[in-house]
């Protein structure tokens, strides 16, 4: 973790899940691949945590590119099922470092 010592990956404060910044690992895919990198994370997280992808309850996207929506729009779709949609709001941002498209925070109820 390049911020290791100035943060935690993931927060508890009375059985909700503060999760910070995720960004893909492979940032060589286009907006369809960060972004399934990304919700892949985010779902391995939340299950270490006790908790699962239909327990979002917030996310906010970071987006280099906001024309990619549609792209990013398509993985969201397959992580999220249409019972399940968290609140959401995406951000236009300068940069968010070499080759990353996207970086994500998610609030989440543990159970």
């Amino acid at each position: 973790m390049p911020y290791e010592g100035l943060l935690h990956e993931v927060v508890e404060h009375n059985g909700v899940l503060y999760i910070g910044g995720i960004v893909p690992e492979d940032t060589s895919l286009d907006m369809a691949g960060q972004a399934n990198d990304v919700l892949k994370q985010l779902a391995q997280l939340l299950k270490s945590q006790g908790s699962d992808i239909s327990r979002v309850l917030q996310v906010t996207i970071f987006m280099t590119d906001l024309k990619e929506k549609a792209a990013f729009n398509a993985a969201w779709k397959a992580h999220f099922a249409a019972a399940h949609l968290p609140a959401r709001a995406a951000i236009g941002v300068a940069d968010l470092g070499p080759g990353v498209r996207l970086e994500m925070t998610a609030t989440a109820a543990r159970q």
